[in-house]
């Protein structure tokens, strides 16, 4: 959803910073996700197990799907299905149970009429608009040396989009592990250092979201300046 903004401009040192936290955060959810998969949870029942429990408690009648790919676990708003990634849907391990739990939080969210997510949902259209004009864009920056006012202030809306969106997607994300991480440990589904752990993971994958909601913005800050400066330089 955030593609790197590749072109050379005098300004690229803004984003860098966004780009070190990004890696960093990557790397911080990847490690936390790795160390707690290994560490099974006492109920020993499965992700996909978990989810189903969390949302018929509540009378949701969600399907949830296997998905392939690593950390691809996501709640689908559009068709109402939770799908869940091999190591979390047949894992049951701590940190697949916070996982799980955390995209069943999304479907509870969308059932409850979360305004948050009914904001983001509403917005994402232009989100994904933005992100497929981003690369004709780019390509025509390219070729003809980002002197054309429309491109740079197309890439203008691009970033502005994908900052709305990143920032709007934040309180998704947190309370999606809030009430996960709450109804691990009402259920019982968790032990109370169980759940310190899945906390962890879910932190880490929080961790993530902010990182994109700075690189864009900072990213943003850098096609500003270089189209204040190019329109300077007419």
């Amino acid at each position: 959803m955030y593609p790197a903004f590749i072109m050379y401009s005098p300004y690229m040192w803004i984003a860098l910073p966004g780009i070190l936290f990004m890696l960093w955060a990557q790397y911080k959810v990847s490690s936390a996700f790795r160390k707690y998969s290994r560490v099974p949870a006492r109920s020993g029942i499965s992700g996909a197990e978990v989810a189903r429990i969390l949302l018929q408690a509540r009378g949701i009648d969600v399907p949830i799907e296997k998905v392939a790919g690593q950390l691809s676990d996501h709640y689908d708003p559009v068709n109402r299905v939770l799908r869940l990634s091999t190591t979390v849907y047949d894992s049951s391990s701590v940190a697949a149970l916070g996982v799980a739990a955390h995209e069943a939080g999304h479907a509870l969210q969308h059932a409850d009429g979360y305004k948050p997510l009914e904001s983001r949902n509403s917005f994402y259209p232009f989100a994904g608009f933005a992100s497929k004009a981003m690369l004709p864009l780019l390509l025509l920056g390219f070729f003809t040396g980002f002197s054309i006012p429309f491109v740079l202030y197309g890439l203008v809306f691009c970033f502005s989009a994908y900052a709305l969106f990143a920032l709007l997607t934040l309180p998704v994300e947190f309370n999606a592990s809030s009430r996960a991480l709450a109804l691990l440990g009402n259920t019982g589904i968790l032990t109370a250092d169980e759940n310190r752990k899945a906390r962890a993971v879910l932190n880490a994958a929080a961790l993530t979201y902010v990182a994109s909601a700075v690189y864009s913005l900072l990213k943003l800050l850098e096609i500003l300046m270089y189209t204040m400066g190019a329109g300077g330089d007419d």
